[in-house]
């Protein structure tokens, strides 16, 4: 599709077709793409857990309050957010310094520089962090999908700490969000709902 009707066509699905299946590697090729969102400092902070087990999914249908988007989805995938993400500034850079486009001065310094910019802010900003960068690529994935024919719903209304212990989730990740994917049902769609005009919420140097 051209940009702008991807865009324009982009909406939440609320309803599924059921019984549709996303195949592995389609998802794989949507995250080649992903990959290159936006993140602070190139931290990467973005994870992603793709749930296409109907076990599990039905757990994550208890986890976030029965939304029964989740029953008739594709696949349900959990945005997560790196809270060390900071701790890989070393090895992401380290390219750089092979290549020679950093010095090991240079180097030595963005990774100090990194590493300090996290710890003098303490856990609740690495944490806003995780959420803020993960919804970021979050955003991204979602027009991929739809650039390659494909509806999804981001998704609030959940346990955090029953998502963690379905997925095995590892301290230093924070969900930021669920997806839902799949081929939308159209057979009553709504409107799309209503929509602020520009002038609503932008303003230009200051309020």
């Amino acid at each position: 599709m051209e940009f702008n009707q991807v865009v324009n066509e982009r909406r939440s699905a609320v309803k599924f077709i059921p019984d549709t299946i996303i195949p592995r590697d389609e998802l794989e090729e949507m995250f080649k793409s992903v990959k290159l969102a936006p993140s602070a400092f190139n931290l990467q902070h973005a994870a992603y857990v793709v749930v296409d087990d109907p076990d599990l999914k039905e757990q994550l249908y208890e986890a976030a309050n029965k939304q029964y988007k989740i029953k008739t989805a594709s696949a349900v995938i959990v945005v997560l957010g790196d809270m060390d993400a900071y701790k890989n500034v070393a090895q992401i850079n380290e390219g750089f310094l092979n290549l020679g486009f950093m010095n090991k001065q240079e180097y030595d310094m963005t990774v100090e520089s990194v590493t300090q910019f996290y710890l003098e802010r303490g856990e609740t900003f690495m944490r806003e962090e995780a959420i803020r960068n993960a919804s970021l690529s979050a955003m991204l994935f979602m027009l991929i999908a739809k650039d390659r024919g494909w509806d999804t719903c981001p998704m609030i209304g959940y346990d955090p700490a029953k998502i963690g212990e379905i997925i095995n989730l590892p301290d230093r990740m924070v969900p930021a969000m669920l997806i839902a994917i799949g081929k939308e049902d159209t057979s009553k769609i709504r409107p799309r709902g209503y929509r602020k005009p520009t002038g609503e919420f932008v303003v230009y140097n200051g309020f």
